[in-house]
């Protein structure tokens, strides 16, 4: 699998597949996550021109099977999203979109919101070194976020707000991940 910063090109691509992961969730009980829409390549390009957008490609160099977007909130890197085909879940992709973040930053930490309950979301994370904030943790711009999740109807489930140290003195989850200090971006 190789890992890259998405090209305006492919922005369309991510919808498609963010209609796929989506999928899921209606089998858990929470049909209106599957059927909302995918973000737009406007909203997509907001990324691409503020923040991160990560793709996963699949073994054969195709289309993305995977993708994760991230921007700067309240000094940490916010990963706003991360999807994965169902057709590619379990391999990991997930994990190493976020991990190929965390060696291309020099923040401090990366946050992120999510369902408390879903097993592929807080607990998903939990394994690989998030921790829930508890309410005194949460940053203005994380409570921001959280505002305009409830607008969306999110807070219908129990949500919460997780936060992942990086930087000197925390070592890496994956043996033989390394730290490029001083880069906001992947290669």
């Amino acid at each position: 699998m190789r890992i890259r910063v998405a090209t305006r090109e492919e922005l369309p691509l991510l919808g498609e597949l963010e209609r796929a992961a989506g999928a899921p969730y209606a089998t858990i009980g929470i049909p209106e996550i599957a059927e909302d829409d995918p973000p737009t390549v406007d909203e997509l390009a907001h990324y691409l021109d503020e923040g991160t957008v990560l793709v996963a490609l699949a073994e054969d160099g195709g289309a993305p099977v995977g993708y994760l977007l991230a921007e700067p909130v309240d000094g940490a890197l916010h990963i706003e999203q991360v999807s994965v085909h169902p057709g590619h879940a379990r391999r990991g992709i997930g994990r190493a979109l976020i991990e190929h973040l965390a060696a291309g930053t020099d923040a401090p930490a990366l946050t992120l919101t999510t369902f408390a309950d879903v097993p592929w979301n807080a607990p998903y994370y939990a394994r690989f070194g998030f921790r829930p904030l508890d309410g005194a943790e949460v940053t203005p711009g994380l409570r921001e976020i959280r505002r305009r999740e409830a607008e969306h109807g999110l807070d219908r489930w129990p949500r919460l707000c997780m936060r992942r140290e990086l930087g000197e003195g925390v070592p890496p989850v994956l043996p033989g991940a390394r730290r490029m200090v001083g880069r906001t971006g992947p290669s």
